[in-house]
């Protein structure tokens, strides 16, 4: 999608956690493992955006990670705040603000987006940890590995 905004446009990121594995795409025009996600569309919140972009770069179906439940409000469509947000650059002055989640997958089959992405993959923390910062940033590499973290926090409780 082009740059709806000269300055600044938001974005969505989602790492899909499943049985200790964080998922993560090889991009093509930035030729790095990124997390699953894209620009907000016009009139799209970033709850739609974000499931939006997990189906259409994965094949994946996601439940968000939430930190707390959310009410249900008449004519109010409350959404989950995203876990993290930042501003990432992306080229000369214009940035990202990003929206950052975390899911893991309930329906679907990994599917590769073969018009945006080298490969689809499934990455344990050490192989995280041990990628360069030119193959997973600095920022993809605390996020996945938060992820990794918070996901096995909760099985542990659950289990």
């Amino acid at each position: 999608m082009p740059h709806l905004n000269y300055y600044l446009d938001f974005t969505v990121a989602v790492f899909v956690v499943e049985n200790g594995r964080v998922l993560l795409v090889h991009h093509r025009g930035l030729n790095r493992w990124l997390p699953l996600g894209g620009h907000i569309d016009p009139g799209e919140d970033p709850l739609t955006a974000v499931h939006r972009e997990a189906w259409e770069e994965s094949g994946l179906h996601i439940e968000l990670l939430l930190e707390k439940s959310l009410p249900v409000l008449p004519d109010v469509k409350v959404l989950p705040p995203p876990l993290y947000m930042d501003i990432h650059p992306i080229s000369g002055e214009h940035k990202h603000l990003g929206m950052v989640y975390f899911a893991h997958p309930v329906g679907g089959e990994v599917t590769l987006a073969a018009a945006e992405h080298h490969a689809i993959r499934w990455f344990r923390a050490e192989q995280v940890e041990a990628a360069t910062l030119e193959e997973i940033p600095l920022n993809v590499r605390f996020y996945a590995l938060e992820a990794l973290r918070r996901y096995a926090a909760r099985d542990a409780q659950v289990g």
